[in-house]
């Protein structure tokens, strides 16, 4: 079978799975988010004989899978040739109880016989060790423990253990359960348990949608793409993936395969931008908590672009040579690099995704002024880089310059530190900090503006161009209906365009020439579009961007020029951001039905 990104995510904000459209589970990795793929088979090139778990009909006919409304429950259904149905309810436990949330490491998998008696087989065959081998199995009266790589796992199950070992055929008479987590045991009625888990965790989902403000057009959508963001948290610390997956390649033998299980503060600053238009103020503060810690952490000192869920600095990038990729494309990443680089917008995206706190009264716990004086080091490394060179968004692994979205970055990070004094009465350091905001915006317009050209260029005192530039509307640096802005749009329109897809840059970097457009940067274009006036054409690329969703209702990073693949970490949170985000802006307002 041919690896694809058509691939529906479950989970409960500790762990995560992708199920492909025969239902297997071929992602999923323990004990967190970026740890040791137990189910590895995404990455297992075509013929992967390991890595996976099924629940297989004999002689299959049709496959029919659908989220139940509104959360991230699966439901698979398997109907064989004489019309005999199977059905497999996936879905990580989460409801609150004992003042808390649960949310344990763990999955439910819920078979039953819908018509007929169908003959199934269950195939579980875990890996460890990255791919190396595959995880040794022990037996008890009704689990099964497989033992390698970070964790042991237990599955318990209500199935005959002979049968699931064997990997053997056996008539659905009757619903079965079988639960996969940690290696403990379960002290309750397996079947009981597995129903009222189903109930509580269905109508956790469901009671979080109602709470989101969502538009009157494409809400569907826009909550699918709501619980994915919340599925891409590790609730524990507060840390926002960027993605679920490492090594998608961003095109095929491409070579540009990274591990994209950590949390960019780039990225999270994006996530909590569109969850701010949602109203999800409870990811936002979950968010704060985890940037207050890197804040004191730092020092005032240098900030990385990105960390681990659970706050490590180091990510030592590695390859994993028994894994051959998606496709056998490799190489398999373990790590990233990038978080040697210095990415100076970085100080910009924690001031931006912090100034909320000053203003929202909905927060348990609003930012106070001692909030405010620890994020005033994060505004004077950003107004001491404004204008130096760093790897910039992209993350270009060969070359530095000045990178305009970069300065903007560090520009609207001391802009909104004197937003955020204003707010709190510290008249005197709100004149500060509005001071130095203009002396970045001075620079900025002078540097960054190539009058050759007559436009922005990506660079100081250079003439490229990338769709970051887009940017400086969202930022609030220039209105959309500014004439610099409009000549850099233009530009930016015919350098990077490929029919209704972007390119984030059209320049060789350290693999060559990009072949696929950047999903979230189509998004930009939308939105400038939209702000520009341009709004018919703005819903025409919108809807053509829907249209290239997964089954799922998803987006990874890249997509072909053509339009006919995805490409690239999924599901992106980039990309997601890029949906909500047009939804809200391009929708008819509520009023217009009332």
């Amino acid at each position: 079978m041919t690896s694809s990104l058509d691939l529906f995510p479950i989970g409960n904000c500790a762990a995560s799975a992708l199920i492909d459209r025969t239902g297997r589970f071929v992602w999923s990795c323990f004990p967190r988010v970026d740890g040791d793929p137990a189910f590895s088979a995404l990455l297992g090139g075509d013929e992967a004989e390991r890595g996976w778990w099924s629940v297989e009909v004999d002689d299959l006919a049709s496959v029919r899978q659908t989220y139940l409304r509104n959360t991230p429950i699966l439901c698979t259904e398997l109907t064989d040739k004489s019309g005999a149905v199977a059905q497999v309810i996936d879905f990580a436990p989460r409801y609150r109880q004992f003042g808390r949330v649960y949310r344990p490491m763990a999955f439910f998998r819920i078979v039953r016989p819908i018509s007929g008696a169908p003959q199934i087989r269950i195939r579980m065959r875990p890996t460890a060790n990255w791919g190396e081998a595959p995880a040794a199995v022990t037996t008890g009266s009704n689990h099964l423990r497989y033992v390698g790589g970070e964790t042991t796992l237990r599955l318990t199950t209500d199935a005959p253990v002979g049968h699931i070992a064997d990997e053997r055929l056996f008539r659905l008479e009757e619903p079965l359960a079988m639960f996969l987590g940690p290696d403990e045991g379960f002290d309750a009625d397996l079947a009981a348990t597995a129903e009222r888990m189903l109930h509580e965790t269905q109508a956790y989902w469901r009671g979080w949608v109602r709470t989101l403000s969502v538009p009157l057009e494409w809400q569907e959508a826009v909550i699918r793409a709501a619980i994915t963001l919340k599925l891409c948290a590790h609730e524990e610390t507060g840390a926002i993936v960027a993605a679920l997956t490492t090594s998608i390649p961003e095109h095929a033998e491409s070579g540009r395969n990274w591990d994209y299980r950590y949390c960019w503060l780039r990225d999270a600053y994006y996530v909590v931008q569109a969850l701010n238009r949602l109203g999800a103020a409870d990811m936002l503060e979950n968010y704060f908590v985890y940037l207050r810690n890197l804040i004191d952490r730092s020092k005032g000192g240098h900030v990385q672009p990105l960390y681990g869920v659970g706050l490590e600095p180091a990510l030592i990038e590695r390859f994993a040579e028994a894994l051959p990729g998606y496709r056998g494309m490799g190489p398999v990443r373990v790590g990233n690099q990038a978080h040697e680089h210095l990415q100076h917008d970085v100080y910009g995206q924690i001031i931006l995704s912090s100034v909320q706190a000053f203003f929202d009264e909905r927060l348990l716990r609003p930012a106070t002024v001692e909030d405010f004086r620890a994020l005033e080091p994060i505004g004077e490394r950003a107004f001491a880089l404004h204008d130096q060179p760093d790897a910039s968004l992209w993350e270009f692994r060969g070359r530095e310059a000045v990178h305009t979205y970069s300065s903007v970055m560090c520009w609207a990070a001391c802009d909104r530190l004197g937003n955020a004094a204003a707010k709190l009465g510290l008249l005197e350091r709100a004149d500060f900090w509005n001071g130095r905001a203009a002396q970045v915006r001075a620079v900025i317009e002078t540097r960054a503006w190539n009058p050759d050209l007559g436009r922005f260029a990506a660079t100081f005192g250079g003439d490229e161009l990338d769709a970051s530039l887009l940017q400086l509307v969202d930022v609030r640096f220039l209105p959309p209906d500014d004439p610099r802005i409009q000549a850099t749009l233009a530009a930016v329109e015919k350098g990077l365009r490929r029919g209704p897809y972007m390119l984030r840059y059209a320049i060789p970097d350290d693999f060559g020439e990009p072949k696929t457009a950047f999903n979230i940067c189509t998004f930009w274009l939308i939105e400038v579009l939209h702000l520009s006036g341009r709004t018919d054409e703005a819903r025409q690329l919108f809807e053509e961007m829907l249209g290239r969703r997964t089954t799922a209702g998803l987006l990874s990073e890249d997509i072909t020029l053509d339009g006919a693949e995805l490409w690239g970490n999924y599901p992106q949170t980039y990309s997601l951001v890029g949906l909500i985000n047009c939804a809200h802006l391009l929708s008819r307002p509520w009023s217009s039905v009332r």
